[in-house]
């Protein structure tokens, strides 16, 4: 039988073209008026997903690359 797609996890990750996992920056909802410039910026890129964790999510996800 083939393995269901985690839902939940295809709303917080992306895959990339190259196969890569990427996720949004944590601290964003709220008190945001009181960082500073640079975490601001820093709010703004997303993030790798470390190799490790990238494995596991990749199994839950389905993804072949």
């Amino acid at each position: 039988m083939k393995q269901k797609t985690n839902k939940s996890l295809v709303k917080k990750v992306k895959v990339t073209g190259t196969g890569k996992l990427k996720t949004r920056a944590t601290g964003q909802n709220h008190h945001n008026s009181r960082d500073n410039g640079a975490q601001t910026r820093a709010k703004r890129k997303d993030n790798d997903v470390y190799p490790a964790v990238a494995r596991n999510i990749k199994k839950a996800l389905a993804v072949t690359k």
